[in-house]
């Protein structure tokens, strides 16, 4: 199942290949173009403002020092979404305190591929629910229906397993429910 992404924006190749050649202002294009979607992950992933800077600031001097090297083998906005995920998830493991909703016993969850608009308000009520899960849990679930990451890219990006990443997406789905109050069948919409 393919998500939608904030950093799925195409550029053109000859673009790219400037900034690989050193092109300062080809950089600087890059460097607006995914300015917004790098900072967003790395605050919906940390909840910090400065943190989120930080990275920002970290992913872009990665992505320049690394723009020789790529190798154009995936879409330059993969190359820096994963870039962006792997700064982001460093910073929660380095933190004194790694917060998650442990329970490993529960069975792993069958993906039903359920997804639905929402309104603002009910973003609002969704965004501040999430706030209050842990930070491990919130990452994993803005990771996977956030930013499309695969349960196996996120269990690898955090040193975890794959079902370590789809036990915390049902327990951070589970638990966003409960806070919501909403039962178990979705709403239809007609």
């Amino acid at each position: 199942m393919s998500h939608p992404t904030a950093f799925a924006i195409e550029l053109p190749d000859l673009l790219v290949a400037r900034a690989r050649r050193g092109d300062v202002q080809a950089f600087e294009e890059l460097y607006r173009t995914f300015a917004r979607p790098v900072h967003a992950l790395a605050w919906r992933l940390l909840q910090d403002a400065d943190e989120a800077a930080d990275v920002l600031h970290d992913v872009m001097l990665k992505v320049h020092h690394g723009l020789p090297g790529f190798r154009g083998e995936a879409p330059i906005w993969a190359w820096i979404r994963q870039i962006a995920s792997n700064e982001a998830l460093m910073r929660l493991r380095r933190r004194s305190r790694l917060e998650y909703l442990p329970g490993d016993e529960l069975p792993e969850p069958e993906d039903d591929g359920t997804h639905w608009p929402l309104q603002a308000a009910e973003q609002a009520l969704l965004g501040e629910a999430l706030a209050q899960l842990p930070a491990v849990t919130r990452a994993v679930i803005w990771l996977y229906h956030g930013e499309g990451l695969t349960h196996e890219e996120i269990g690898s990006a955090m040193g975890r397993s794959r079902s370590f990443s789809k036990s915390q997406l049902m327990r951070g789905v589970n638990r966003l429910r409960q806070m919501l109050r909403i039962d178990k069948e979705e709403p239809s919409h007609a």
